[in-house]
C-alpha cells in the first residue's frame, strides 16, 4: 500500500488532509489528528480522576513533595519557593477536605518576592492546572478602592467565578494569583490628606477577601450599581499567591546587610544574591505594606533570578520548553528545526542583558524564526526538510542552514 493512499481508520481521512499517518498492522493507520485527539482524552481521564482524589483528601495527591516533582517539570530553578508553595498548597487543600472541627485551620495564603519573569505566575498556574482547580491572574496595578475609577476590588474574584465558568462551587475552591503587589504600596509611613485609593486603600479592600468573606460580584464583571444582579461568593477557600518584584526593597536589604547608604545605592549587575531571601514581615510593612495586609500571607518566599545556564535549560528541558513549541510548530509544515549549542546560548544571553529572565526568551525565539514560519510552506514545496538556527542568525540576523530532503542517496546542504 503506497503512502498516498493510506486512509485514517479512525476518521476516514486520507494522506493528503492530514500532516502524518501511523501504519499498524492489518493494513490499519491512524492520523496526526487521532493521535491527539487521544492523547486529550487520555489526559482528561487522568485530571478527572486526580480531582477526585483531590476532593477526596487523597494523601498522594496532596503530599508536598509530589506536587513538588510536578512543579520541577516545568519550572527550572527555584527550589526554595518551589517548596514553599507545595506545602502552602497542600496544606490549603487538606483545610478545605476535612470535616468540621472544633477549632480553626487558617488558610496558608503565599507571598512571592522576585524578579519579573523567574516563575511567580508559571509556578502558581501549574499547581492550578495539576488539581484541576479554577485559576485566575489579576494585576494588582489596576485595582482601586471601591468607589473610585479603575477596577474594584472584587473583580479579582469574578474573574476566578469566570475561569470557572459560572460555577460557584469550583471558584470558591479556586486559586488567584495577584501580580504587582509591590505596586499598590502606601505612598508614605504618614497618613496623606489625599487618599491613597490606588495604594493603601485596594490594600484595605483586599483584607477581608483575602481573608475569607462573602462578596458580591457581577457575573459579567465591571463597576457594581445598584440595581444589577451579583452573584454571592465565599471567598474562604479561595487560595490567594501574590507576587511583586519589590526591586527598591532588595536594594534596602542589601545595603542594610552590606552597611551601604539605603535606597540610593543600587545592586550590581553581577550580584546574583538573592537578598529578598532576607526580608522579614516589617522590611515589607516598612516598604509600604499595611500590617494587616501582611498578617494575611501565612508564607512569604522570594525566587532568584535566573542564570544564563538556567535560562538553556528554560529553553529545551521542560516538558512545555519553547524550544519544544517551536519544534512542533513547524513539524506541522514537516520541518525540522534545530537550535545549535551556541544559537541557545546566545539567545540565554540577549535575554539576561535584556533583564527580562524567561519572559524574554518566547518573545527572542519567535523573533528569530518569524521569516522561517512565513516561508514554511514554500520552503516543504521547495523541498526543505531541516533548517539549523546558528548563533549567527540570532545575534546578526543570518541566513540560517537549509537541509533538503535526499535525492540519489545525498542530502543537499546551503544557506537560505
Amino acid at each position: 500500500m503506497s503512502e498516498e493512499s493510506l486512509i485514517c481508520s479512525f476518521c476516514n481521512k486520507s494522506r493528503k488532509d492530514v500532516t502524518k499517518m501511523i501504519v499498524g498492522g492489518s493494513k490499519t493507520a491512524i492520523c496526526n489528528e487521532c493521535v491527539k485527539l487521544c492523547v486529550e482524552i487520555l489526559d482528561e481521564d487522568v485530571i478527572k480522576a486526580r480531582k477526585e482524589k483531590l476532593y477526596a483528601g487523597d494523601k498522594n495527591i496532596l503530599n508536598p513533595v509530589h506536587i513538588k516533582e510536578h512543579l520541577d517539570q516545568y519550572v527550572i530553578g527555584q527550589d526554595q519557593a518551589k517548596t514553599v508553595l507545595s506545602v502552602a498548597v497542600a496544606n490549603h487543600y487538606k483545610r478545605i477536605v476535612q470535616p468540621p472541627l472544633d477549632f480553626d485551620l487558617e488558610k496558608s495564603n503565599v507571598m512571592i518576592l522576585g524578579a519579573t519573569g523567574a516563575g511567580k505566575t508559571l509556578m502558581a498556574r501549574t499547581i492550578a492546572k495539576y488539581l484541576d482547580v479554577p485559576f485566575a491572574i489579576a494585576d494588582a496595578t489596576t485595582l482601586t478602592e471601591s468607589g473610585y475609577v479603575g477596577e474594584d476590588v472584587e473583580n479579582v474574584v469574578q474573574k476566578l467565578y469566570s475561569k470557572a465558568g459560572g460555577d460557584v462551587e469550583k471558584t470558591q475552591k479556586g486559586i488567584i494569583f495577584i501580580d504587582e503587589i509591590d505596586k499598590i504600596c502606601r505612598k508614605g509611613e504618614n497618613t496623606s490628606l489625599t487618599r491613597d485609593v490606588s495604594g493603601e486603600g485596594v490594600q484595605q479592600g483586599l483584607l477581608k477577601i483575602v481573608e475569607g468573606t462573602e462578596c458580591r460580584v457581577p457575573p459579567m464583571g465591571g463597576r457594581k450599581h445598584p440595581d444589577q444582579q451579583t452573584i454571592t461568593i465565599d471567598t474562604k477557600n479561595i487560595l490567594f499567591i501574590v507576587g511583586g518584584a519589590f526591586t527598591e526593597l532588595e536594594k534596602q536589604i542589601k545595603n542594610k546587610n552590606s552597611g551601604g547608604m539605603g535606597f540610593g545605592a543600587s545592586l550590581q549587575q553581577n550580584d546574583e544574591k538573592n537578598y529578598l531571601s532576607d526580608v522579614k514581615p516589617e522590611d515589607l510593612i516598612k516598604y509600604g505594606l499595611i500590617p494587616e495586609f501582611v498578617g494575611r500571607f501565612s508564607m512569604i518566599t522570594s525566587i532568584d533570578s535566573l542564570n544564563e545556564e538556567q535560562l538553556i535549560k528554560i529553553l529545551t528541558e521542560p516538558k512545555n520548553a519553547i524550544i519544544k513549541q517551536t519544534k512542533y510548530l513547524f513539524g506541522l509544515d514537516d520541518i525540522d528545526i534545530e537550535f545549535t549549542k551556541e544559537a541557545k546560548i546566545s539567545i540565554a544571553r540577549k535575554a539576561k542583558e535584556l533583564g527580562t529572565n524567561a519572559r524574554g526568551l518566547k518573545n527572542i525565539v519567535d523573533s528569530t524564526v518569524l521569516p522561517y514560519q512565513f516561508d514554511a510552506a514554500e520552503m516543504r514545496t521547495n523541498g526543505v526538510n531541516k533548517i539549523q538556527i546558528t548563533a549567527d542568525v540570532v545575534d546578526n540576523n543570518a541566513d540560517p542552514v537549509l537541509l533538503f530532503k535526499k535525492q540519489d542517496g545525498k542530502q543537499k546542504i546551503q544557506n537560505k
